[in-house]
C-alpha cells in the first residue's frame, strides 16, 4: 500500500473513533414501562443544560419521576425530582411539575434547532432563565416553541415508546392521573 493510501484510512478511522466517542458521551437511555428509549445530547448547543440533565440523570434522581404533564398531539413533561418522584416522601401528584431541583436554575441557552417530533427541550416558567429540572419530549412538530424553549436533545431510538406514554386529561392542561414514570434515566 502506498503511502497516500495508508494516510488516508489512519484518518478515516481517527475521525470514525473520535466521532464514536464523542457520540457515546452524549447518549442517555431513558427506560420506560413500554421499553428503552436512545437520547442524543446536544451538548454544542446547549452545553448548560446538558450537564444539568447527566448529572441530575446518573445521581438517579429521574429515576420513579412520573410524567406529570402529557397532552396528546404536543407533548410529555416529566423531571420534577422534589415532588414528582415516587420513591420519595415528597411524592405528591398535586403538586408535581411546581418543584425541581436544589440546584440553580439555569440561564436559557435558546438555539435554532426546531421542536420536531422526538425532540426534548427544558420546561420553565414564563422567565426564560428558570429552567432546573423539568423538561418535555415533543409528540409532533411544534413551531411555535422555537427559539422560546432550550432544545438540549432529540429521541434517535425508541420513540414507539415515548409515544404510549399515558396522556392526561386535555381539559385539565394534560394533568394525568395514574401516570407512567421513568424508570431510569443514565448515560450509556
Amino acid at each position: 500500500m502506498n503511502k497516500y493510501v495508508i494516510n488516508i484510512i489512519f484518518f478515516i478511522n481517527l475521525v470514525f473513533f473520535n466521532n464514536n466517542v464523542y457520540s457515546k458521551e452524549n447518549i442517555m437511555i431513558l427506560k420506560l414501562k413500554s421499553g428503552d428509549v436512545k437520547i442524543e445530547l446536544f451538548s454544542d448547543v446547549a452545553p448548560n443544560h446538558v450537564e444539568r440533565i447527566k448529572k441530575l440523570a446518573n445521581d438517579g434522581l429521574y429515576d420513579n419521576v412520573v410524567f406529570h404533564r402529557v397532552i396528546d398531539g404536543f407533548m410529555a413533561q416529566t423531571g420534577d425530582v422534589k415532588f414528582g418522584n415516587t420513591s420519595l416522601k415528597s411524592f405528591n401528584l398535586n403538586r408535581a411539575g411546581t418543584g425541581g431541583s436544589d440546584l440553580p436554575d439555569l440561564k436559557a441557552e435558546f438555539n435554532d434547532l426546531p421542536h420536531e417530533k422526538g425532540t426534548l427541550s427544558m420546561a420553565r416558567s414564563s422567565d426564560p432563565d428558570s429552567a432546573n429540572s423539568q423538561f418535555f419530549i415533543c409528540f409532533e412538530p411544534v413551531p411555535f416553541l422555537d427559539r422560546n424553549y432550550t432544545v438540549f436533545g432529540k429521541v434517535i431510538e425508541g420513540m414507539e415508546n415515548v409515544d404510549k406514554i399515558k396522556r392526561g386529561d386535555q381539559s385539565n392542561n394534560g394533568a394525568v392521573s395514574d401516570p407512567d414514570k421513568i424508570i431510569s434515566f443514565k448515560s450509556l
